[in-house]
């Protein structure tokens, strides 16, 4: 079996906001940061680490740092997380996209008590820019999307195998405990699959019909073949083979159509009145249009009529001649 594809799905969201008082804190020396209140999203603990002077002195106190910090002692979660700036019209800015990060990680505690882990921008917003597009009085408002993940892959689960194991049933024919006669042919099945799968069937088995206390039950009106189809099907809901009996000619299928309505098998009769649709054609126009009356259905029938009015309506288009020849031999 497949290994089951890793899907992602979202399991909890959060939105907050950190409000700085930027005059103040930036007279904080680099490397030092100020911290936003701890949240918590999807079970997890978390909270926004801002230097207003930057982390590193590299950057000579030019930039605003920004993390997203993991506060939990779970081993790991992943997440999605947008941090961004909120511009002096209320709206998230415009000014550098690439500062407007999407990102996705996985957070893996290391086992160090004193160490925390956080992903997020070290060059965040350079200082001027901050002071002139920004600040709204002394403060400027930092503002985190957090999108909790999982992209464990799914339990597989694998197909129905019922129809599988009730072939083998069928194949075996162990405790049967009726057989059928078609022509010189016998045929052993079970009497509680029979009536499970046909209100016909439970009716003749386990009813006040003569068959109900008969082990043999001899069939006319039906060939062996059909009759080897239909059992097939009654066991494991398809048709043998590539969903289709080795003969599938029109004639096949308008036998199984038949059965199919006699016993009730609905699904049974819906394959057939599909695989008799695809085989429509002129030649087979006649023959399909007279089984779909019969046995009610009513989709094949209106194909059948559509092709017929179709066709004729072309003939005595193109050739009006032939119009009364047809009627002269229909009156004799």
């Amino acid at each position: 079996m497949a290994e089951p594809e890793t899907e992602t799905t979202i399991v909890a969201s959060y939105v907050f906001q950190f409000k700085v008082d930027y005059e103040q804190s930036k007279q904080l020396p680099i490397d030092k940061a100020i911290y936003s209140d701890i949240v918590s999203a999807g079970g997890h603990l978390w909270r926004i680490m801002c230097y207003p002077r930057g982390d590193t002195e590299d950057d000579k106190g030019e930039y605003i740092s920004v993390y997203l910090e993991h506060m939990s002692k779970s081993t790991s979660v992943g997440a999605i997380f947008d941090i961004f700036i909120i511009g002096r019209d209320g709206k998230s800015p415009t000014w550098d996209t690439s500062k407007i990060s999407r990102t996705l990680q996985t957070f893996e505690i290391n086992g160090d008590k004193d160490q925390r882990d956080c992903w997020g921008w070290s060059q965040f917003v350079k200082e001027t820019i901050l002071e002139q597009d920004y600040l709204t009085g002394r403060h400027f408002t930092i503002v985190c999307t957090i999108m909790i993940i999982d992209d464990s892959p799914p339990i597989a689960v694998p197909p129905p195998d019922i129809g599988t194991h009730l072939g083998r049933l069928l194949d075996h024919a162990d405790r049967t405990d009726v057989s059928f006669v078609v022509d010189d042919e016998t045929f052993r099945g079970h009497r509680a699959v029979l009536a499970a799968r046909s209100p016909v069937f439970r009716a003749e088995l386990f009813g006040s019909m003569s068959e109900a206390t008969m082990t043999s039950i001899t069939l006319h009106d039906i060939t062996p073949a059909t009759f080897k189809v239909m059992l097939r099907f009654i066991y494991t809901n398809e048709l043998p083979g590539e969903d289709e009996p080795a003969d599938s000619s029109v004639e096949m299928f308008q036998d199984l159509l038949a059965a199919a309505d006699r016993y009730a098998l609905d699904r049974l009769k819906i394959i057939c009145t599909q695989k008799l649709w695809e085989k429509v054609s002129v030649d087979t126009v006649a023959t399909i249009l007279a089984c779909a009356e019969t046995y009610n259905c009513q989709a094949l029938k209106n194909k059948c009529i559509t092709m017929f009015t179709d066709g004729y309506a072309l003939l005595v288009t193109k050739f009006p001649s032939i119009t009364a020849e047809l009627k002269r031999r229909v009156r004799a």
